[in-house]
């Protein structure tokens, strides 16, 4: 059996999914992981974006089925509110065990080279 045929085998930055790792993309998830709906505003506050940034990145999450964006009305005010599905949830607990894996295997591989 070839090394990469073995998913036990396989280097951990295999199993990361590019969808999910970009650091945006991981920021729009983990927040809202955190809540049961998150506001546009909050999104761009705590990621530093503009609204055409957070705007494509949440486009690209909602297009692969990891969050649902919903827009409505706080009082007369347009709202964005952005919920992290169950595919969203479960790719997201894939990227963190890949991510423990990669960490777990570098800290049993001691320190690196002088």
């Amino acid at each position: 059996m070839n090394v990469a045929d073995d998913p036990e085998e396989q280097h951990p930055t295999l199993a990361l999914d590019d969808t999910v790792h970009q650091r945006v993309r991981l920021g729009i998830l983990a927040i809202a992981r955190e809540a049961e709906s998150v506001d546009f505003a909050f999104l761009k506050q705590e990621l530093g974006l503009t609204d055409g940034n957070l705007s494509r990145h949440l486009k690209v999450l909602e297009d692969s089925g990891l969050v649902a964006v919903n827009k409505g009305y706080a009082g007369r005010r347009p709202r964005t509110w952005v919920t992290l599905t169950t595919t969203g949830a479960e790719a997201l607990a894939r990227e963190l065990r890949a991510l423990r894996a990669l960490v777990h295997r570098l800290d049993a591989a001691g320190p690196p080279p002088a």
